[in-house]
């Protein structure tokens, strides 16, 4: 009695529905469009640049002999390994040229990335030039929270123009 019933609904239904066209189903989503991966990249170069790094902290630095400065935590031993060049530098920043607003992004770009990559240490050249780049760059990197240590370069990796970086990766691995 069912599939009596039922075939004749679907006839009855079928000659109701004989020359219909369906509608042709809108397809607009109001949805947040996609960042780009790039400036996603860039705004958060900028707020890292903006948060670590503060041009009126002085930091305790040295007046006299190589610029070298490590945190309370880090041994002394540390700053002696990388006076000496035990660490080769896995990233190297060229700063040469320069504004100071662009080396703060670059300087903060470089040690994201060493933390991205799980690299430990990493080299930051300066120059000499007029002086700006090299009196800022080691306040700017005392203040920065993964930098446990720099000293300056050996001559191999640019000698008073250069710094060798400790960076502190943390023990898991980066994770985005």
């Amino acid at each position: 009695m069912k599939n009596k019933d039922t075939s004749d609904e679907q006839d009855l239904f079928s000659s109701m529905t004989k020359g219909i066209k369906p509608f042709k189903q809108d397809k607009r989503h109001f949805r947040s469009e996609q960042k780009d991966k790039k400036v996603i990249e860039e705004k958060t170069q900028q707020l890292h640049a903006d948060s670590y790094f503060s041009d009126t902290y002085q930091p305790h630095l040295p007046s006299e002999g190589p610029m070298r400065w490590s945190r309370n935590d880090i041994d002394s031993f540390e700053l002696k390994r990388l006076r000496r060049g035990d660490y080769q530098p896995d990233l190297l920043l060229d700063l040469h040229g320069m504004r100071q607003s662009e080396a703060k992004l670059e300087l903060a770009a470089l040690i994201q990335a060493c933390i991205k990559q799980q690299s430990h240490c990493c080299c930051v050249m300066h120059g000499h030039g007029t002086g700006i780049l090299k009196q800022n760059i080691p306040m700017w990197l005392a203040q920065h929270p993964h930098v446990k240590a720099f000293h300056k370069a050996p001559k191999e990796w640019g000698g008073d123009a250069a710094l060798l970086v400790l960076i502190d990766i943390g023990d898991e691995p980066y994770r985005r």
